[in-house]
């Protein structure tokens, strides 16, 4: 009888033990959904000639900035994990026309507007962020900072939804 017991109970314990083993497989990192705000933002622009009399130099035919104005990204740098969705709200507070450019992805900002748009972070990597105004570069840049998943410490799907209803 204690033969039988055993018999019946190894197929349970082994099925247990592999139950076990494929969590532990798949404790790797959860791909987040992350919520980032992007503005541009005017540092030199030919309207601050009024209050820093000394562009007007700069701007003036021959001057450093002639044809150009200096604008950014405010952030500038993203980082985030390889899989992650970036949920973009893009804010073009300004009157002129900019844009936000990674290499497959780009999205048209016009004056005095916001957009809402999804990104996916497919891969590692250093990517540029652009504005595609010619006039604009290479001053308005940034860049997206992918880090790659297995580089990260294991989240299981039960924590990050605990940390998402804190």
């Amino acid at each position: 009888m204690r033969h039988l017991r055993a018999i019946l109970i190894l197929p349970i314990i082994a099925a247990c033990e592999k139950q076990i083993s494929t969590q532990r497989a798949t404790d790797g990192y959860v791909p987040q959904v992350r919520h980032i705000t992007v503005t541009t933002v005017p540092l030199l622009v030919k309207e601050q000639q009024q209050v820093l009399p000394f562009l007007k130099e700069d701007f003036a035919k021959g001057g450093l900035l002639e044809g150009k104005e200096v604008y950014a990204f405010s952030p500038s740098s993203i980082t985030v994990v390889e899989g992650d969705t970036i949920r973009f709200t893009l804010i073009n507070p300004e009157d002129d026309d900019h844009s936000f450019v990674l290499p497959d992805f780009a999205v048209p900002l016009s004056p005095k507007k916001s957009v809402d748009t999804t990104y996916v972070a497919r891969h590692a990597g250093i990517f540029p962020i652009v504005c595609a105004v010619q006039s604009h570069l290479p001053m308005m840049s940034g860049q997206l900072v992918v880090l790659p998943a297995a580089m990260m410490p294991g989240v299981r799907a039960s924590d990050s939804a605990r940390e998402s209803k804190k």
